[in-house]
């Protein structure tokens, strides 16, 4: 291979957003933001323990480095099914200096015994550990240096309230617009070297279901696709026809996204079905539906989730060219 490629993970690094000023969408969460980190530089103090939320690949971990870098901190890195023990929190913990960010990604994934570790180190900044065993056992209390903890998580819902209450800022972020993507797109192919044009990088955003890390995805399959047939070019009709070939319709949705609306108007009439049962039907987990093909279904409109379960929309009918069952006419 060549020496002049970058592996992955210098690319990623030099394609990713350094400033809140870089990056782009969320203008209000980055508002937000920017006023908390301007306004602890001022006291010379350590930022609030924050909590990003939001589907996967809007960038939680992009404005976990971008706080980091604002506030001239370290950052330490980790996640939450990593951290096992009570041990393996307090050697982080411990190797914290003043200021440092420890930034755990998916955070409701913590495990109870880890978690009553966080409470005194996030609200005194002192660590419980235990020494000794059985009955000559004692509990000791360090002090810790003022640090932030930054917090992600796709499932807000699942943090116990005592470990969310404690975070002082919580931002949520949302699906980007397409104009919003295209910007990125044309971003990630200047970076990459990509020959795009704007009506070609829009097509991808408008299938992207609103999500960078999926924009990025399509733009590296279309560049193969450009590359083979249209000389490494990626235009409007290079674009639709690339995503076309792998799966991809005008709305963003997949091949998944089209087994399970057509699983539910097909062979339950529009429903409503149980999540088990569409997953025993299209052969598929239950927890890849839900977390992550309807979280979009339902943002536009093609599936509702009801009590008794799933049911499509006359939407649905219309974009899979269904006829409508009388029950919905």
């Amino acid at each position: 291979m060549s020496k002049d490629i970058p592996p992955r993970d210098s690319e990623d690094q030099l394609i990713r957003p350094n400033t809140l000023l870089d990056f782009i969408g969320q203008k209000e969460l980055k508002n937000q933001l920017a006023i908390f980190i301007e306004a602890a530089r001022q006291r010379q103090d350590s930022l609030d323990h924050t909590i990003f939320h939001g589907h996967p690949g809007l960038g939680k971990t992009t404005l976990a480095n971008i706080v980091s870098k604002e506030m001239g901190s370290s950052i330490k890195t980790t996640s939450g099914p990593v951290i096992e023990k009570p041990g393996d929190l307090a050697a982080l913990l411990t190797n914290l200096k003043s200021g440092d960010i420890l930034f755990i990604d998916e955070i409701h994934r913590l495990s109870p015994v880890v978690e009553e570790i966080l409470y005194p180190a996030m609200e005194d900044f002192k660590l419980d550990i235990m020494v000794g065993q059985g009955p000559g056992a004692r509990s000791v209390r360090l002090e810790l240096p003022r640090f932030t903890l930054v917090g992600a998580t796709t499932r807000v819902g699942l943090l116990t309230p005592p470990l969310r209450d404690r975070f002082g800022i919580q931002l949520r972020l949302e699906y980007y617009k397409p104009e919003e993507l295209t910007t990125i797109i044309l971003r990630l192919a200047d970076c990459l070297n990509i020959d795009i044009t704007n009506d070609g990088a829009l097509e991808i955003a408008r299938r992207s279901r609103g999500t960078p890390r999926i924009a990025g995805r399509q733009l590296r399959r279309v560049r193969d696709f450009a590359e083979i047939n249209n000389k490494g070019k990626i235009d409007l009709s290079c674009s639709d026809e690339a995503l076309t070939l792998f799966g991809v319709d005008t709305l963003g949705l997949d091949q998944l996204d089209h087994h399970i609306l057509r699983a539910i108007c097909e062979n339950y009439q529009g429903g409503p079905v149980g999540l088990q049962t569409l997953a025993a039907t299209i052969a598929e987990e239950a927890e890849t539906i839900q977390e992550v093909c309807e979280p979009y279904l339902m943002q536009e409109g093609f599936l509702v989730r009801t009590a008794r379960g799933r049911m499509t929309t006359p939407k649905a009918y219309s974009h899979l060219g269904l006829a409508l069952p009388k029950t919905l006419n």
